[in-house]
């Protein structure tokens, strides 16, 4: 089985900022893999995916809010009795321009909470990700906890779902090849770590 995460906040008031991109890309990848219905668990809500791989796929939204992600990753992992290596997760990168994305196979979670919690609830930083880029406000005082929480403007959707389609074209490389062969298409002249 492999386990694909999106990261987010749970709640209508959620729905569609900058910070909840990874669930609006397992919404895609649900859509796209003719996903099962959703159904919702102690802090999350899953969804079956059968037909894009040998293997069963799980679809997972923590419900445990961005700083407690990992509380939720480690519940499904122990419950099927994953490894590191049957996960990917998919999270918003403010230091990405907006609408790129880009995969690693492991490393620090640069501030973001939500990998921080993974990172710190396995014990580990070595599994695969999906950095969707959301960019960084123009105006320098502007508060990042704000500018996280806030939607995209009508001008940005484009972008935006043009990197939703990449990362969906981007996991399914990932589990039909492996990661490197994803990193060498997505991470175009990128050095690969």
């Amino acid at each position: 089985m492999k386990l694909i995460v999106g990261l987010g906040n749970p709640g209508k008031e959620y729905q569609n900022t900058r910070h909840n991109i990874g669930f609006m890309a397992i919404d895609k990848l649900a859509a796209k893999f003719n996903a099962s219905t959703w159904q919702e668990k102690k802090n999350y809500v899953q969804a079956e995916c059968l037909s894009v791989i040998s293997e069963k796929i799980l679809l997972l939204k923590p419900l445990t809010y961005m700083n407690l992600s990992g509380d939720a990753v480690q519940a499904v992992m122990n419950w099927y009795k994953l490894s590191l290596d049957d996960i990917i997760v998919i999270y918003d990168d403010l230091d990405l321009e907006i609408g790129r994305i880009r995969l690693r196979q492991k490393g620090s979670s640069a501030g973001h909470k939500g990998i921080e919690s993974i990172i710190y609830t396995l014990n580990s930083d070595v599994f695969k990700r999906i950095k969707i880029g959301i960019g960084r406000p123009s105006n320098k005082n502007f508060a990042i906890n704000n500018f996280v929480l806030s939607k995209f403007s009508s001008e940005e959707e484009s972008l935006i779902n043009e990197a939703l389609e990449k990362t969906c074209d981007a996991v399914e490389c990932i589990l039909k090849k492996d990661i490197i062969s994803a990193m060498n298409i997505f991470n175009p002249n990128e050095s690969k770590n």
